[in-house]
């Protein structure tokens, strides 16, 4: 397969009380801070409509992230049998894509509080996109 590249643009950035990954807790319910996402003037328009109490999808680029590994530890438990990286939720992988699930407790102008957050401070942020019911709920 011939190699491919795009450009994502960043949007905002994550601003949290974790600054190093070791303080970051594995997943965002595990004990994940509130934080606030800082978006660009740019993508102002883009934030209307959001809304305390909502639950979206957030996604960020895992810029701290090792891009080479392919297969780790579940959890970093050694206990655990070797596991490719696209069967685990590790943030070290080819292309390290965030994907937090949290709901919205602030919005003020470009700025968003969101609940449990394992994102570390700076991470980028690369889109917002609500939480949808199921087919069943709508």
């Amino acid at each position: 397969m011939a190699e491919q590249h795009f450009q994502a643009r960043v949007i905002g950035r994550v601003e949290s009380s974790l600054l190093e990954r070791r303080d970051a807790p594995k997943q965002g319910d595990e004990g994940g801070p509130e934080a606030w996402l800082a978006f660009d003037p740019s993508v102002e328009r883009g934030l209307r409509e959001l809304v305390v109490g909502q639950e979206v999808l957030l996604l960020t680029w895992l810029d701290r992230a090792d891009r080479e590994v392919l297969a780790v530890h579940p959890r970093g438990d050694l206990s655990r049998p070797e596991t490719g990286v696209f069967a685990t939720r590790s943030p070290d992988r080819p292309n390290p894509i965030g994907l937090h699930r949290v709901t919205i407790l602030a919005v003020e102008g470009r700025r968003i509080r969101v609940s449990d957050l394992e994102a570390i401070d700076g991470t980028p942020v690369l889109d917002v996109k609500p939480v949808l019911p199921r087919s069943s709920e709508r």
